[in-house]
């Protein structure tokens, strides 16, 4: 029984790929030596497994690779196309990485089979690769020649997306194609087939690669043989209802009233939705509309600002008129395909309506301090296109500050001289 226990230890101690002990310290992350089969190659009828070889041992993870898509390396493998429920298989053979999708590969059908930086030197677990590659294979048919490029941009904060999720479904079948944007946002991926495509960019928060329900995203569709995307403004899709989170007096004129969604930047708010009552005897003070933030400040002179004024170093990060920088043509590597060069200008091309949360309610009656007030609003529309019947708050206004008795008194220790004394002075 002792041996048995010994044995059953030493097993268990060599289940788990270890790092050997001793040796040279290792500085670099494991470098991509080629793949099997090459990129760009037409293979009938395959039914191999694409292989990444690098010149190391990697690391296979602390999360193993069970189909789930949870698995520390399949986190870093896009295929395509694939649904998202469906995930590849992905194989650690040391220093080779292997992949294939779960149910076998189609005929005729072209595959683009990306791997994200993220590969881990398993001597040293903090060197990590920093570079994606890319193998594009066709099982049938010509290989295609067709790019798309864009950007994806972040409508909430108005920037780009680094690393959002970009799905570009043909139609009309619908099969999804997926890469990652790059640091700023741009993504450029092919060669894909030929036909209408329907481009979606999201915010991938959890980098899970997939896009899930709370997550912005939106879609543009682009045309049989055309190549540019231009961009895509990612934004919140709840269809819930808002509600309202706080109320708050601004000024003696305007109320802001703040909501659990993000509103729809291009809805108004009739005078005839609004009602804001005194208590207790609900006498009306007159609301003359609601207006969000951007349009409220250039009627009003920004009295009741939620946000800042844009500083001249974020004007000039928005000038739009400054010549787009020429960004260099990227170099073909192992595994990898060769694109055209960028042609994604570095500024923004669109212009939109900041995205807020929160409408400001002008009143032609003042809102006194100290008072209590009920806040009627009736239609009020998320950007997912939610809508409320009716939202009801009540407002109570802080206390007006006690008047200032700290007022000074006539100082009555001075001496002032009699009036000979004056005239003695004044000779």
């Amino acid at each position: 029984m002792r041996r048995l226990a010994l044995a059953v230890g030493l097993l268990a101690g060599c289940a788990r790929m270890a790092p050997p002990p001793g040796g040279p310290s290792d500085a670099a992350a494991p470098v991509l030596l080629g793949t099997v089969p090459d990129s760009l190659r037409v293979l009938d009828g395959f039914d191999g497994w694409v292989e990444f070889r690098f010149n190391e041992v990697i690391a296979e993870g602390t999360q193993p690779n069970f189909g789930l898509g949870s698995g520390e390396l399949e986190r870093l493998v896009l295929l395509s196309p694939s649904p998202d429920s469906i995930v590849p298989r992905v194989q650690w053979k040391r220093s080779r990485l292997l992949v294939r999708p779960a149910q076998g590969w189609l005929p005729n059908t072209v595959y683009r089979i990306e791997l994200a930086p993220g590969i881990r030197d398993i001597r040293e677990p903090s060197n990590i690769s920093t570079e994606a590659y890319v193998i594009t294979l066709a099982t049938g048919g010509a290989l295609p020649t067709r790019y798309l490029t864009g950007r994806a941009v972040d409508w909430s904060t108005q920037r780009p997306i680094p690393l959002g999720l970009i799905e570009a479904l043909l139609l009309p079948d619908s099969l999804p194609y997926r890469t990652l944007a790059d640091s700023t946002g741009r993504f450029t991926f092919g060669p894909l087939p030929d036909g209408e495509f329907l481009v979606r960019a999201v915010l991938d928060q959890n980098r899970d690669r997939r896009r899930n329900g709370n997550e912005s995203w939106d879609t543009v569709r682009v045309a049989a043989g055309q190549g540019r995307v231009g961009e895509i403004w990612a934004f919140p899709r709840d269809s819930i209802a808002p509600r309202i989170q706080t109320v708050a007096r601004v000024d003696s004129f305007s109320i802001r009233v703040t909501f659990t969604k993000t509103l729809d930047p291009f809805f108004r708010l009739p005078a005839d939705s609004i009602r804001v009552r005194v208590l207790p005897d609900s006498g009306s003070i007159g609301p003359i509309g609601a207006l969000q933030q951007a349009a409220h400040d250039s009627l009003y002179g920004n009295r009741g600002r939620i946000t800042p004024p844009p500083s001249a170093t974020d004007s000039a990060a928005r000038d739009s008129t400054a010549a787009p920088r020429a960004r260099p043509t990227p170099t073909a590597r192992p595994g990898g395909n060769r694109q055209p060069p960028e042609t994604v200008p570095d500024t923004l091309e669109q212009k939109r309506p900041t995205l807020t949360s929160s409408l400001l309610i002008r009143t032609t009656g003042v809102i006194q301090l100290g008072n209590a007030y009920l806040v009627e609003l009736r239609g009020v529309r998320s950007i997912g296109g939610g809508t409320a019947d009716t939202l009801r708050i009540r407002l109570e206004t802080p206390k007006p500050p006690p008047p200032d008795t700290t007022k000074a008194k006539a100082d009555t220790t001075k001496v002032t001289p009699p009036d000979s004394a004056m005239r003695h002075l004044r000779r």
